[in-house]
């Protein structure tokens, strides 16, 4: 995925390529079949698969770092898309979580690895990365392989000391002044 609606791959000679589509929506929708076509073509899916939507901005996130994030959960069914099992999109709550915490399945710890505030990726979770053979009892069977679409809304990099004066500093915050935090300690949107 590259801004301005681009997307670049190589061919299986190795050989650069790239399309520019017409939207945005064009261009998501285009990367969501590969992610799919990915899946449906390994013989066995034993990892998270993930294919960038938007990139995003900023650091990429790491573990330890809390973000906010807006998703939609589908069960992955006859080679492609099935029911929603569950959504934050359209509800005012954000989910927050720490990466690297253990309070998620570790499909989207893995997955959301790298993602930059405002990025938006695709995710394919095997079942063993995922609620394995217990499911969700009445929403997720057990063995159900899941696709999410994660959108970062908001991110706190990891404080990883002090400054002389008192002000946390991070080795991975950049040189240029950031906005000031809002009450709750994340940047503002």
């Amino acid at each position: 995925v590259q801004p301005n609606n681009y997307s670049t791959f190589y061919d299986d000679q190795r050989q650069n390529w790239s399309i520019m589509f017409e939207s945005e929506k064009a261009a998501m929708d285009f990367s969501k079949q590969v992610c799919i076509a990915k899946c449906n073509s390994s013989p066995v899916l034993d990892s998270v698969l993930y294919q960038d939507l938007l990139l995003g901005e900023g650091q990429g996130v790491e573990g330890g770092d809390s973000l906010e994030i807006a998703y939609t959960g589908w069960l992955f069914q006859n080679n492609g898309l099935g029911q929603v099992f569950d959504s934050n999109v359209n509800k005012d709550k954000l989910l927050r979580l720490k990466l690297g915490s253990g309070k998620v399945i570790k499909g989207w710890e893995e997955g959301m690895m790298g993602m930059k505030k405002g990025g938006r990726r695709y995710l394919i979770i095997p079942p063993a990365w995922a609620y394995g053979t217990q499911g969700v009892a009445g929403r997720v069977p057990p063995d159900s392989t899941l696709v999410f679409e994660v959108e970062v809304r908001r991110v706190k990099l990891v404080k990883e000391s002090s400054g002389s004066d008192g002000q946390s500093v991070s080795s991975r915050d950049s040189p240029a002044p950031s906005p000031v935090p809002n009450s709750d300690g994340f940047s503002a949107d």
